[in-house]
């Protein structure tokens, strides 16, 4: 007989199993607010880096294009044609410290293009034009360029800076959604079992890895030096069933007012938890380690600001039906936001409409497609610039 109820007791142990994960990952308040409108992390660097990311000659009737490029892209001259539309503002991110240079810098080379773009946001705060700002990566010509031939140029080109920041002050470049967190059956949540479980088996991935730390990063950032105590009007844990939807790739334009909701001593606090987890050698100025800082790996800690973008910047409507706080953000509202159809984005951002193949919300085929392996070949700039 005991033999006989195994099969059964095996059963009901892995029913039991597989409720509890579906339980834990589960979101039991779709309507939850998050209190992620002001960086709270606190830095225990000695001193702050100097400013050399001044960015000389601002307007106010020029957008800024604020360029985060390193050694290795392509010489930056392909942004000569479109300097009579924008600003530019050109960040080398790996160029070695010189005090004495009138070129922009970077405190370190570190956190990817976020480095650049917060170390513009920082040092000019007072003279961001109010046309607005638009941030890119060095490279023409990158898989993640949301152009048929993966051109940037042809993006920028062709940008319509006031239609991308009607709706709500913000819009992400690409309109695709192949790259994104932005369809559910294809990016579990990131605190969600299969997210911590997946992290544990694949340790070399940076992308699962950074999917795993967002939700205590969002914590630190958004709820102090004692997140779990934090009783700032909502939640700053992101939890078990709770995602994150946004677009890739850290490419977007913004406008002044929505920059400056935040002020610029969150920025800086934002800068700061980069360096603090940065080694030594590339921030001398911290004295001792910091446990809330951003992960050591370069690769990590980019990508999770990557996500952190349109958290800042978008602007929400809060209606006096929603029983929420405008100090706090919904995050239903905010992952439809930062994810807009793609036929709608490509027509209002760069004059592609009533594009044909336009039959999923992510999707219009033609428009772009992942290059195998997420690269380029060798002589692609070279037979298409």
């Amino acid at each position: 007989m005991r033999r006989k109820q195994k099969p059964l007791v095996n059963l009901l142990f892995f029913a039991a199993v597989l409720f509890a994960i579906l339980f834990l990952n589960h979101s039991h308040s779709p309507e939850k607010a998050f209190a992620w409108t002001r960086i709270r992390y606190k830095s225990s660097a000695a001193s702050l880096p100097p400013a050399r990311g001044i960015c000389p000659g601002l307007s106010p009737a020029k957008p800024a294009l604020v360029v985060a490029r390193i050694h290795a892209d392509v010489d930056p001259e392909w942004l000569n044609t479109i300097s009579d539309r924008y600003h530019l503002c050109v960040y080398t991110a790996d160029a070695p410290e010189d005090s004495g240079s009138v070129d922009l810098q970077v405190p370190a080379n570190r956190g990817h293009e976020a480095m650049a773009f917060l170390t513009f946001i920082i040092d000019n705060y007072d003279t961001i034009p109010a046309a607005g700002a638009v941030f890119v990566h060095g490279s023409r010509f990158s898989w993640h360029n949301d152009s048929p031939d993966y051109d940037n140029l042809a993006l920028l080109q062709s940008l319509n800076i006031s239609a991308a920041l009607a709706p709500v002050g913000y819009h992400n470049l690409r309109c695709d959604w192949s790259a994104s967190t932005c369809e559910q059956s294809k990016a579990p949540p990131q605190g969600s079992l299969e997210t911590s479980f997946r992290a544990v088996l694949q340790p070399y991935d940076p992308r699962v890895i950074s999917d795993s730390a967002l939700p205590r990063s969002l914590a630190v950032l958004f709820g102090g030096d004692a997140p779990e105590a934090a009783t700032t009007g909502g939640e700053v844990f992101l939890g078990r069933g709770d995602a994150v939807r946004s677009q890739c790739c850290a490419q977007f334009v913004v406008a002044r007012e929505n920059i400056r909701r935040h002020t610029r001593d969150e920025y800086i606090a934002l800068r700061q938890w980069l360096l603090d987890g940065a080694p030594s050698h590339l921030n001398p100025r911290q004295r001792t380690l910091n446990k809330n800082a951003a992960p050591r790996d370069d690769r990590v800690a980019g990508r999770i600001v990557s996500y952190l973008w349109h958290i800042l910047f978008i602007q929400q409507t809060v209606s006096a039906d929603q029983g929420r706080d405008a100090s706090t953000i919904d995050l239903q509202q905010l992952n439809h936001l930062a994810c807009p159809r793609a036929d709608d984005c490509y027509c209002r951002l760069y004059g592609r409409c009533n594009l044909p193949g336009c039959g999923t919300p992510g999707r219009c085929a033609g428009q772009y497609r992942i290059p195998p392996d997420f690269k380029l070949p060798a002589d692609w700039a070279a037979s298409h610039a």
